[in-house]
């Protein structure tokens, strides 16, 4: 049978292919640079994750990450920048393997547009990508930090977060099912076009950074939902939630893969909920 037209999206930048059009030199360097940028964030994710190990047990069984707490002597400003450093790195290589054809795209769009400066012109367009993220972490960090605070405050509060998190999963998975999903993915898998025509101005690389990050967010809200209440700092949950960002973009079927990642989060959201229901 035929795969229908929802099932395989215009396949964009996100099914390109990297040798195609290039000017070898400039983008053997890109992808040299991207290459050692991804280890790097790899490695210092590994690190900073091993550094904040552990938790505090909460009522409920369950345990806290160090994530939303300050550490000895620590004021709240240090730990928000800690967490905003650890986020960002966490993001480049969570999201650098799926983001690199769409910069690739954008290069080759800039390239025939003959503009000069491509290196820093695809450096601000990246840096536009990973400020939206950056803003993202920012509103997970607030927010996580005032639910802390008070599942620490309410015992009874904190004993329901097991059935929570398994609402959350739950709807996380539903929202990778949905039409809206289907439309953001299509979207992100089509940049650079979905980000207007590329612009000739300095803040113009910029400017198609941010809107491709605020597409490429709106797209993964589910999958962030689901890495916040499953393990912001779980190496396991992060490179499942990598993997399955990465497979979506750059699969030839993009939407069973999305919907695939959904039905598995969504049976862990299950599980969760079952798991909360019959304990103690």
């Amino acid at each position: 049978m035929a795969p229908s037209t929802e099932d395989v999206l215009p396949r964009g930048v996100a099914g390109v292919n990297l040798g195609a059009g290039v000017a070898p030199g400039r983008d053997r360097a890109f992808l040299a640079t991207s290459a050692l940028l991804f280890v790097a964030a790899v490695t210092g994710t590994i690190a900073w994750c091993a550094s904040m190990a552990g938790g505090m047990p909460m009522p409920g069984g369950w345990t806290m990450s160090m994530a939303w707490m300050r550490m000895p002597g620590q004021t709240w400003l240090g730990a928000a920048a800690s967490f905003a450093a650890m986020w960002l790195v966490m993001m480049v290589a969570m999201m650098l393997p799926s983001l690199v054809p769409m910069l690739a795209g954008y290069r080759r769009a800039e390239r025939g547009a003959g503009w000069e400066g491509l290196g820093w012109r695809t450096a601000l367009a990246g840096g536009g990508y990973f400020f939206v993220w950056a803003v993202v972490g920012a509103a997970v960090y607030v927010i996580g930090v005032a639910i802390a605070a008070c599942e620490m405050r309410w015992s009874v509060l904190a004993g329901a977060v097991p059935f929570a998190t398994g609402a959350v999963l739950m709807l996380a998975g539903c929202l990778q099912l949905t039409p809206w999903k289907v439309r953001r993915l299509s979207a992100c898998r089509e940049a650079p076009g979905c980000c207007g025509p590329v612009a000739s101005d300095v803040g113009g690389p910029w400017r198609h950074g941010l809107r491709l990050g605020v597409h490429c967010a709106l797209c993964c809200s589910g999958f962030v939902m689901a890495m916040v209440v499953g393990g912001v700092m779980d190496l396991g949950v992060m490179g499942a939630v990598a993997l399955a960002i990465t497979a979506e973009r750059l699969s030839p079927r993009p939407v069973l893969v999305a919907r695939l990642s959904g039905l598995v989060v969504l049976a862990f959201g299950i599980a969760a909920i079952t798991r909360a229901l019959v304990a103690p």
